[in-house]
């Protein structure tokens, strides 16, 4: 088979071999920390918790961290505060002329915005850590759980410490994992922690349809359709319009000769350039509603109540129309058109039958514009069939992995890393098309 020849040429390529097993070692230490409860509190009586963040809102934060958000594990912070950083740094660089700055310094502003990045995590864990440890008691810990009843400052001090370090350390290993290892570190800890939670899931779901009339045909069912949801993601992440670029030929003279002989390329502009940041984006919106709801007047309540059930209609319609116009948001500040067309005029390149410059820009602009459209329709479908084939029957844990952020995080960090892999194999391969040929070796 195809398949195992290529396991068995990827295996042959010593650099991609250590990486591969410098990846899988790196994502087991954090799976295994994600296991560890931390200390002062007696694991067994975790039952109330883990019953709270099985469904609806709390299962999302918990799938992101593989389950320790529930287990009061040493990780149960996850790698979401780096994101949230990592979000806050990038839309802060839109109006602060000093990170503009850096993003324009190359490698090295990038490492300075890297480590701003490192302290604004810290930050965040160090509100998020007490707020996390101060709320155990209300999300069903017992207080028979926790040891040292006696010495409460003392046991959130040193709770607050691990779970600092913990993020830290998460943060660490994504980084390693990027440096010496395959693929994006980060995405990889979080696909590994929803990867985590989908067997459980789905062993969750055969055992509420093992009993009916029908049960394997439903479960089957429920698999093709998964099935095609993946594959409609692929295309999502994958689709692209290409606009074609001439560029012209560089003469001898250092000059530039414009005719049919230059090279032809093309600029890919990314159907969902946005990636996973609209449903994120709105998902921290949508606890608004939640947050109002515990007023005490009658619309606040009301308001609480409609947005109650994150499988409910006016949920998912206010999700949908919050993601595309996100989406919109996003494409806007991270697609610099106007950048890509003064490259464009730099390096001698045109659109044909547009001119270099200002109207290249707008051209680029309304293209954009045109296919951000059906790109944030598709996300917005992607993000509430979960609800739709909670419809079903389906349990919410497993409806969970048919949409949203989960599922377009696995599809995006998997086509990510399988083309990291895939340039390796390629420029092995080019290795062996010239190995026959003389090594020819620099004059100096």
């Amino acid at each position: 088979m195809k398949l195992i020849e290529n396991l068995k040429n990827i295996w042959k390529i010593e650099e991609l071999r250590d990486r591969i097993i410098m990846t899988f070692s790196l994502l087991l230490v954090y799976r295994f920390g994600a296991q560890i409860t931390l200390p002062g509190i007696d694991s067994t009586q975790l039952v109330g918790l883990a019953s709270n963040f099985k469904d609806g809102i709390g299962g999302i934060l918990n799938a992101f961290t593989g389950g320790a958000f529930a287990k009061a594990s040493v990780f149960a912070l996850g790698i979401m505060p780096y994101i949230s950083a990592s979000i806050v740094v990038q839309l802060m660089g839109i109006a602060i002329p000093y990170l503009q700055k850096l993003q324009k310094e190359g490698e090295s502003g990038r490492k300075k915005i890297n480590q701003i990045t490192r302290w604004l995590t810290i930050g965040i864990c160090l509100i998020q850590a007490p707020s996390y440890m101060l709320s155990l008691g209300s999300l069903g810990v017992p207080e028979s759980a926790f040891m040292m009843q006696d010495q409460q400052t003392l046991f959130l001090v040193l709770s607050t410490i691990i779970l600092v370090t913990g993020c830290v350390f998460a943060m660490w290993l994504g980084e390693k994992i990027t440096d010496k290892g395959i693929g994006n570190g980060i995405s990889l800890l979080i696909m590994v922690g929803i990867i985590a939670t989908l067997p459980q899931a789905f062993i969750q779901e055969v055992g509420s349809r093992i009993d009916g009339v029908g049960s394997w045909f439903l479960i089957i069912v429920e698999v093709v359709i998964w099935l095609v949801v993946i594959a409609s993601c692929i295309m999502l992440v994958m689709g692209v319009r290409k606009i074609p670029v001439q560029y012209a030929r560089r003469s001898a003279t250092g000059g530039y000769e414009k005719n049919v002989f230059g090279s032809r390329q093309y600029i890919p502009l990314k159907l969902n350039a946005s990636g996973v940041m609209p449903i994120i984006f709105a998902q921290a919106i949508m606890f608004v509603p939640s947050a109002i709801g515990q007023m005490d007047s009658s619309w606040a309540k009301s308001i609480g109540t409609a947005y109650s059930d994150m499988f409910g209609l006016w949920y998912n319609l206010t999700f949908a129309l919050l993601i595309i116009v996100f989406t919109y948001f996003y494409t806007a500040i991270t697609v610099p058109t106007n950048k890509m067309a003064d490259d464009l005029k730099r390096n001698g390149g045109f659109i044909p039958g547009i001119r270099p410059g200002t109207e290249t820009s707008e051209y680029l602009d309304r293209i954009m514009s045109q296919i951000t459209l059906p790109g944030s329709l598709f996300l917005a479908a992607v993000a509430v069939f979960p609800a739709v084939i909670s419809l079903m029957g389906v349990t919410q844990s497993w409806a969970l992995f048919y949409g949203g952020t989960s599922l377009l995080i696995m599809v995006g960090v998997a086509i990510d890393t399988m083309q990291q892999i895939n340039s390796y194999l390629l420029n092995r391969h080019y290795d062996g098309l010239i190995k026959t040929g003389k090594n020819r070796k620099a004059v100096a």
